[in-house]
């Protein structure tokens, strides 16, 4: 006797779940060559303090990774950033979907059913508990909602405040969408004077074409482009010069 229909499905969402993809992120050369010439050097931020940092994860929750191996794919390269950044003594921001009412001129945009489901996108409970499961979060860290596409719009979400209480002067973004909330995220970051650096390999997108276009436009007018390599290595660079000082 076969499986029963019910158990197949079930057993298709599981496998789904695993998989992971990772997007073929990339910068033209002649953007690197426009900033290469005019300011001397590849990257804007070629040094970060990491008690000043801050790294700020979009809407990692279930409605966006459930549906995207992309969203699946970066949330190691998340986690690692995590650790290694709270460990040097940074901040680790994790930012959800608020559940505040759509507003008509969202209503009109998306239609109701899609503006409601949007409103719920970030789930219900605990904020700790609608995250995805597989990041741990720490006491230390912030968990905070927001009811706009940018984590830094104000009077939209808490976030400016709360890092501003921590002296934080650079942001780190990661998670998803990233040619919407992420990209709007960096935007009014920049606006508000954050050193903002995107991570390339830790943002995802529902195509490459989409991801990438993002990429282009932030390295080109509003903040840094890094691999999450890159910026462990200039978060373990200052720690380890910071304990050999000790």
């Amino acid at each position: 006797m076969g499986w029963p229909v019910w158990r197949l499905c079930q057993m298709a969402a599981v496998r789904a779940s695993m998989r992971r993809k990772t997007h073929a992120w990339r910068i033209e050369e002649r953007e690197y060559a426009r900033h290469e010439a005019r300011r001397g050097r590849r990257h804007a931020y070629t040094t970060l303090v990491p008690g000043r940092a801050a790294l700020v994860v979009i809407d990692m929750v279930p409605f966006f990774a459930l549906e995207s191996a992309y969203a699946r794919g970066i949330v190691p390269n998340i986690a690692r950033l995590a650790s290694t950044l709270r460990a040097a003594g940074g901040t680790v921001a994790w930012v959800l979907p608020g559940a505040g009412e759509p507003s008509k001129v969202a209503v009109e945009f998306f239609g109701p059913e899609v503006a409601e489901t949007f409103r719920r996108s970030g789930g219900d409970g605990p904020l700790r508990s609608r995250l995805w499961h597989e990041f741990e979060v720490d006491d230390t860290d912030l968990l905070v909602e927001k009811t706009a596409p940018s984590a830094f719009f104000p009077g939209r979400c808490p976030l400016p405040d709360l890092l501003k209480s921590r002296d934080i002067e650079t942001v780190l973004i990661t998670g998803t969408v990233t040619n919407a909330c992420c990209e709007s995220s960096a935007r009014d970051a920049s606006t508000l004077g954050y050193r903002v650096i995107m991570v390339a390999d830790a943002n995802a997108a529902r195509r490459d074409e989409d991801h990438n276009a993002t990429l282009h436009t932030i390295y080109r007018t509003f903040g840094d482009v890094r691999t999450t390599g890159e910026v462990i290595g200039l978060i373990s660079s200052i720690h380890r010069s910071t304990q050999d000082l000790r």
